[in-house]
């Protein structure tokens, strides 16, 4: 083949026609590539770091790119805390389709890493840095995705709106809830794709199934507080506060929240049973009946994911008791952190603590950004879940059976958190997917050496620009 005949057909793949989306070619691939770098190496830890920096970074990409600057908007509440919304204008068929990518990344001690964590390090087939994994990937994926496209010249059915924000793992200044707050017309949209979320499940290279969260649980930091005069500790008494929050959390442990299924978590086990073999297929079929098997449900339960899609689950995370070695506690706290099904409000948990704590001496008080506790926690309820719609679902499918043959798409329930809670709180029809795939004793994110295979980047990108293209083309 020559030269001159290689070029154009790179060419042709390159700039496809919108009724035919193919895979990303090289320099597609290193654009993105590119971009991951530069945002694994811009700060954006809470204590240090600048999610401002890296917005800024990311807009003069998207100015360079041809993006009109009144496409851009570039602000927050204060000079670190930024975050950039981009609009990527449609023909307006079809309402926008968000997405939101948080540009903040885990605290990251240099000397609990092998390599520098703030530097892109690429050897033995990953790439190493934190965010790799949390969530810088898919950043560079749909900041990637959104030039392609535009490079191309490609007019999808629907703007696409696409928000980096701040604060989604720490901090008080979250940046999608900020902006629903503040600039609700730049985040309005049909729905919400948050690649936080979702993705390819591997189990020695073989792909187990292809995850889309449609619904989350709510989180919730609790306080558990006893005072006391304190004194000598020669002297003890039985009212010590230490004693009081110890055993409570004691009851908080021994305590199980009933069983429940929603939508999602019905169509997840339902789909997982296809998939599942012998006695966990049979438990699956089982709690799914009307009258669910509680000996199926306790057999699930050991399994910490599947309890928890089950379960509203309370965990203690934190103690602190004392001034001194020889003097009684005049005051113990330990924190308690849930995960709260679907349907529940927070304030329903707080009381339900209160009546699992059982003791007059303890207080429980619901704290809001591990700084202001109040008496009182939020009464609002997530909207009621629902799977993802036939849309979405149908994109999927026919993609992943192109990606990852064999491996079912399910919809589940994010048993942590995302900045999908302002968005359903918004009610925005949120959903996370990604398609980013991991092996799963892997999971590095928020843990040292954070890495992601260099094949699982390229694939990811490869997927979301068609997974895109398939959303917003017109047939």
């Amino acid at each position: 083949m020559s030269k001159l005949v290689g070029c154009l057909l790179i060419s042709l793949v390159f700039i496809l026609p919108a009724s035919s989306p193919a895979q990303v070619n090289a320099s597609g691939h290193q654009l993105a590539r590119d971009i991951f770098k530069q945002l694994i190496e811009i700060n954006t830890t809470h204590s240090v770091g600048s999610t401002t920096t890296a917005a800024e970074a990311m807009e003069q990409r998207f100015l360079q790119a041809g993006f009109p600057q009144q496409d851009l908007y570039l602000g927050g509440v204060n000079n670190r805390n930024g975050n950039l919304v981009v609009r990527y204008h449609g023909t307006g068929a079809k309402p926008p389709i968000l997405f939101i990518c948080h540009l903040d990344v885990v605290e990251a001690p240099r000397e609990q890493w092998h390599t520098d964590p703030f530097k892109f390090v690429g050897k033995d087939g990953f790439y190493y840095g934190r965010g790799t994994q949390d969530m810088k990937d898919n950043d560079a994926i749909l900041v990637a995705a959104f030039i392609l496209m535009r490079k191309q010249h490609y007019t999808p059915d629907r703007d696409l709106i696409l928000a980096l924000t701040a604060d989604e793992e720490s901090g008080a200044y979250n940046g999608v809830a900020w902006l629903l707050k503040n600039h609700p017309d730049l985040m309005k949209a049909g729905y919400v794709l948050n690649p936080d979320s979702g993705g390819v499940d591997l189990v020695n290279g073989k792909p187990i199934s292809v995850d889309i969260v449609a619904t989350e649980k709510l989180y919730g930091d609790y306080q558990l507080v006893a005072t006391n005069p304190g004194g000598h500790s020669s002297l003890p008494v039985p009212d010590n506060a230490i004693y009081h929050v110890a055993d409570a959390l004691g009851r908080v442990q021994k305590y199980k929240f009933p069983f429940e299924l929603n939508a999602v978590t019905r169509a997840y086990f339902q789909r997982l049973s296809t998939v599942e073999t012998g006695q966990n297929a049979a438990d699956m079929k089982a709690i799914l009946k009307r009258n669910p098997d509680p000996a199926a449900i306790a057999r699930l339960s050991t399994n910490a994911e599947w309890n928890s899609m089950m379960h509203t689950t309370c965990v203690a995370t934190r103690f602190n008791s004392g001034l001194a070695n020889n003097a009684l506690p005049q005051r113990a706290t330990a924190i308690v952190n849930c995960r709260v099904l679907p349907g529940h409000t927070l304030e329903q948990i707080r009381q339900r603590l209160v009546s699992i704590v059982a003791d007059l001496k303890v207080t429980v008080n619901y704290e809001e950004h591990s700084v202001h506790d109040s008496a009182t926690a939020p009464e609002k309820k997530q909207h009621p879940p629902v799977p993802p719609n036939s849309e979405i679902m149908a994109a999927m499918d026919k993609l992943a059976a192109k990606m990852w043959p064999g491996a079912p798409v399910i919809p589940t329930m994010a048993t942590g958190a995302s900045d999908s809670i302002y968005t359903l709180a918004a009610g925005m029809p949120s959903y996370g997917i990604s398609g980013i795939a991991i092996e799963t004793n892997d999971i590095r994110e928020h843990a040292r050496d954070e890495r992601l295979p260099v094949k699982s980047f390229d694939r990811g990108l490869d997927f979301y620009y068609q997974f895109i293209r398939m959303l917003t083309t017109q047939n």
